[in-house]
């Protein structure tokens, strides 16, 4: 009997390739999933309805009365915030209701309007600025501080806490407060106690007061 026939040729190993192809498929199979989550996680929030409306309060001082304004080109919804009694300049600005900071910093340029030198050179946009989210796709904005905002981006705030100074930074004619309330990606009329601020569209001035209730 003939024994083994050999070819001269050492014997090929054993080719690994399916299991390394099955490995590579498994790695971005589970890549795949991980980035529908993490795009799961940004997008149906924003997809959502929003909740309903905070209880917002003025964002100034319990018991205090302010004007409420807006004037043709200032855009619609928009408030201009002033004092009836007393000077403007420095006066806190309060969390109208329960959040956490998106922004705190600076939008556009700051300009030159100080309580020491109130004619300045204006600046752009909206000066020292801080943007709080209230959950619910609910935000408010508030523009124009005095000075660098007194919190910070991720910080809590609760209704009522001071997040800055009433200023005339940015593009001001004067110190106030220019407040905004917007609705997922829209912006919206304000409402302060439950009630509307009747401030809608731009196109004539109109003034109302109220007395705050952000009373803590």
């Amino acid at each position: 009997m003939l024994g083994t026939v050999t070819t001269g040729q050492p014997p090929r190993p054993r080719s690994h390739r399916p299991r390394r192809s099955r490995a590579v498929l498994v790695v971005l199979a589970v890549a795949g999933v991980s980035a529908l989550v993490a795009v799961a996680v940004v997008v149906v929030p924003l997809v959502r309805p929003p909740g309903p409306r905070p209880l917002f309060q003025l964002p100034v001082a319990c018991g205090e009365t302010w004007q409420l304004g807006t004037y043709p080109g200032h855009d619609d919804y928009d408030v201009d915030l002033f004092p009836i009694e007393g000077q403007a300049w420095g006066r806190p600005v309060l969390a109208s209701y329960g959040g956490t900071v998106t922004v705190a910093g600076v939008n556009g340029s700051l300009g030159g309007r100080t309580p020491e030198d109130p004619d300045g050179p204006r600046g752009r946009g909206g000066g020292y600025w801080v943007k709080i989210d209230h959950g619910g796709r609910w935000e408010t904005q508030y523009l124009h501080l005095l000075e660098p905002p007194m919190v910070e981006v991720g910080q809590r705030v609760e209704q009522g806490e001071q997040i800055g100074k009433v200023g005339s930074t940015g593009n001001s004619g004067a110190p106030h407060l220019h407040y905004e309330q917007r609705r997922g990606w829209e912006k919206v009329e304000a409402y302060f106690d439950g009630a509307p601020s009747g401030i809608t569209h731009d196109d004539t001035e109109y003034t109302v007061r109220r007395t705050s209730n952000n009373c803590v």
